[in-house]
């Protein structure tokens, strides 16, 4: 696409390539014009399969397309001019014999003809047109404060939206404006989602393919398959149905997503994690993270089959847990620190009294005796905050048996090892740490952010007496998720943690088809504790520690 400009006589032509265009007088706008009348952000060009659309970010002065000021995106023709303060715009295709900037035309219709049938309908502008216009006719036929008023529930007033979409559809196709090409059904159905529901969210979140998805504005809709990250097909109407969606999913939290309150931390029914960051913090427009849980919680022989440990090591796991032993999780980002946990949650027995402790409640525990926590941010005046250092103060007053905690990141860690001192054995947390070396160095900085001026040797010899077992998961480049190390504490020696790496994963090298090759192995070390699991009765072969 070529963009030809024109200030004060000078006409200027540049080549722009896909992607989205921010147009204004700020230092990070990627077309600026340098002019009073433009905002700091005034507009945004978006340019795929050699179409433009062009939309106004609430400018001061508005946007004008053929003479008139612009309230909804509108795509743009090589004949269509666009004027933003004094600076005159132009868009056409690189083969355009056009090169002058002409004055605006007389108002007229601004939507394109009908182009030709694209490869993928959730690209096509006249289907992302129709779908913006039922929805609009959608929310003015529905009435919805008069629904709330009488008492409808949300099966009634889905049942009600369904029926007035296909009401607005029908009447379309008895006009003829629905090209032969759009499916009815399939375009009511996305109508309906991105009405009702999470929009083209929810066939990824159907997808169990799908691990993770990730909103950067509405037109980009990245995904990860197999550790991989590839762009989806899928797109929303506009940013406003993006924000529009963030609110269905905080809502029901009792969470808020604002200008004062920009980011927000959630979580979806059936437990999938959610960020979401909005402007005039993120630039780029919503942005929205979900970390897909599994529909069924992953088993240890699910965990074998993927490579991620082998037996020896789950059943070391398991008598570790069931024999009450301290242990943190540690891990990258998308490690698979939560999955682990809740794997290793599920060897607890049934009798016992767990207390679950979390930003926002992502753990599955099947056991019966189970009490789930979750921490509040701060009201809009800024009070009635909980944080997970209040609920794990809490809990120690709730008898638990076990107390897990979602992640340590700051002051809690400090309750979390003197709850782990203090009779609370068997606890299980996480933490961000790059080797279970580091975990150490983690724990002494996060109980300095507890506010506790204790000296360092102080602080190791609450980790050494505290923590038992620690696990460190990685994600390889190939996208995998390995336990790289299973590692045991066992005390002090002078001023230092002394720790036993007990399992490793040593990597062999790489296949054809870029795949980390490599086998989870025993050290040939023994527990320190391998003697108190003979005292306990507890017969184990020690040949699974041997190499």
């Amino acid at each position: 696409m070529i963009l030809t400009t024109l200030i004060n006589g000078n006409r200027q032509a540049r080549e722009l390539g896909e992607g989205l265009y921010v147009i204004g007088r700020g230092d990070g706008c990627r077309i600026r014009l340098d002019a009073p009348e433009v905002s700091e952000r005034h507009a945004i060009l978006t340019i795929r399969d050699e179409t433009a659309k062009l939309e106004d970010l609430r400018s001061a002065n508005g946007t004008y397309v053929n003479g008139d000021a612009i309230s909804d995106a509108v795509y743009l023709t090589p004949s269509t001019v666009v004027q933003i303060g004094p600076v005159m715009l132009r868009v056409s295709t690189s083969s355009s014999s056009e090169d002058t900037v002409h004055r605006p035309e007389p108002a007229r219709e601004t939507r394109p003809e009908e182009p030709p049938e694209p490869e993928n309908s959730a690209v096509d502008p006249y289907y992302t047109e129709i779908k913006r216009q039922i929805q609009r006719e959608l929310l003015r036929r529905l009435d919805l404060k008069r629904l709330t008023l009488s008492g409808v529930d949300k099966d009634g007033l889905e049942t009600t939206a369904r029926t007035k979409i296909r009401e607005i559809i029908d009447e379309v196709m008895d006009r003829g404006r629905l090209p032969d090409r759009i499916d009815p059904d399939v375009l009511e159905q996305d109508v309906f989602n991105e009405a009702m529901r999470l929009g083209p969210l929810e066939d990824l979140l159907e997808d169990d393919t799908v691990s993770e998805i990730m909103v950067n504005g509405p037109e980009k809709i990245y995904v990860e398959r197999n550790g991989k990250l590839e762009l989806s097909a899928q797109q929303f109407t506009d940013e406003a149905s993006v924000m529009a969606i963030i609110e269905r999913i905080v809502a029901p939290l009792g969470r808020r997503i604002d200008e004062s309150q920009p980011y927000v931390d959630a979580r979806l029914q059936d437990g999938s994690r959610v960020n979401a960051i909005i402007p005039p913090l993120a630039l780029s427009g919503p942005t929205i993270t979900i970390r897909k849980f599994a529909k069924e919680a992953l088993t240890t022989e699910d965990f074998i089959r993927f490579g991620t440990w082998n037996q020896a090591a789950a059943n070391f796991m398991k008598l570790c847990v069931e024999m009450r032993k301290n242990i943190i999780v540690a891990g990258g980002t998308g490690s698979g620190k939560t999955t682990l946990l809740n794997l290793l949650s599920g060897f607890i027995p049934p009798r016992e009294r767990i207390v679950t402790i979390e930003d926002a409640a992502e753990l599955k525990l099947q056991q019966p005796h189970v009490v789930r926590l979750e921490s509040r941010p701060a009201n809009i005046e800024g009070k009635g905050a909980v944080t997970i250092r209040d609920l794990v103060r809490n809990a120690l007053r709730m008898r638990p048996d076990r107390i897990i905690v979602g992640e340590c990141r700051g002051g809690e860690s400090l309750d979390m090892l003197q709850a782990m001192n203090t009779g609370h054995d068997g606890s299980l947390t996480t933490v961000h740490a790059n080797s279970p070396r580091d975990v150490i160095s983690r724990l002494e900085t996060m109980v300095l952010m507890s506010g506790m001026e204790l000296p360092s040797k102080a602080i190791r010899d609450q980790i050494a007496s505290a923590v038992d077992i620690i696990i460190h998961e990685a994600r390889l480049s190939d996208g995998s998720r390995k336990v790289m190390a299973i590692s045991e504490v066992t005390g002090m020696e002078g001023p230092q943690i002394v720790m036993q790496d007990l399992f490793v994963f040593e990597q062999t090298g790489i296949d054809e088809r870029g795949r980390i090759l490599g086998k989870f192995r025993p050290t040939g070390l023994m527990p320190s504790f391998y003697d108190q699991l003979s005292a306990s009765g507890i017969h184990i072969d020690p040949r699974m520690f041997q190499p």
